[in-house]
């Protein structure tokens, strides 16, 4: 399978969040699986670590460096065609972030690992939470 990680799931799984689902856990920690992320998910959590909302050991950058080497992701590289789709979606959810991680499923075929009740709910989107 080809997970695109969504932030939050990211961020529990490398954090250890008991938050994270058992099928979530197991889905990442397979090795056969393939593992996306969107360079928006980094970006996120920059903001989150700059409002003091995330704490990220030794500084954020470096943990980001360290958790996409380790987790072995790939890049779900951000395009011309993804930005127009996060706007022809339908989706309830108008927050940006979310809508071009939903973009960037769809567009390269990925399951999106989310939680997001907005994201779990829309028939456009294949989901795993």
């Amino acid at each position: 399978m080809k997970l695109l990680l969504d932030t939050h799931i990211w961020l529990w799984y490398r954090l250890g969040n008991p938050r994270l689902s058992t099928t979530l856990q197991t889905a990442i920690a397979n090795e056969e699986n393939e593992l996306w992320l969107s360079p928006i998910s980094i970006w996120e959590t920059l903001i989150l670590a700059e409002k003091g909302r995330l704490t990220l050991e030794p500084t954020p950058e470096k943990w980001i460096q360290k958790s996409l080497e380790e987790l072995d992701t790939k890049e779900a590289i951000l395009t011309n065609e993804i930005a127009i789709l996060s706007r022809q979606l339908d989706l309830i959810h108008q927050d940006p972030a979310d809508r071009f991680i939903a973009a960037t499923a769809v567009h390269y075929g990925l399951t999106l690992a989310t939680v997001d009740a907005n994201l779990t709910q829309a028939t456009c989107l294949n989901t795993l939470s």
